[in-house]
């Protein structure tokens, strides 16, 4: 028998020639696809929450948002929101 040949000849004692290794392959590249995804979703979501001062996508104030919701509520009477609404818009 000659040196690096028989049952367990090659780099990978076989493994190599088997679909073994294209299927770990796979799954390494499904893994990492899957983690980038998830980081993408993450990114948008979290870039999406506003907070107070910042602009919402549709251009408003996220405080104008917060000023209606107290309003709605019954917290603040019409003068007071009203003044706010000023304060708040310039």
């Amino acid at each position: 028998m000659m040196w690096g040949y028989g049952p367990d000849w090659g780099m990978m004692g076989g493994w190599g020639g088997s679909w073994f290794g294209p299927l770990i392959m796979v799954i390494f590249w499904l893994l990492i696809l899957a983690a980038l995804v998830v980081g993408l979703v993450w990114l948008v979501r979290s870039g999406s929450h506003g907070t107070v001062g910042q602009l919402h996508p549709s251009g408003r104030s996220a405080g104008l948002d917060v000023l209606e919701e107290r309003y709605a509520r019954g917290e603040i009477n019409r003068d007071e929101y009203l003044q706010e609404k000023r304060d708040i818009s310039g």
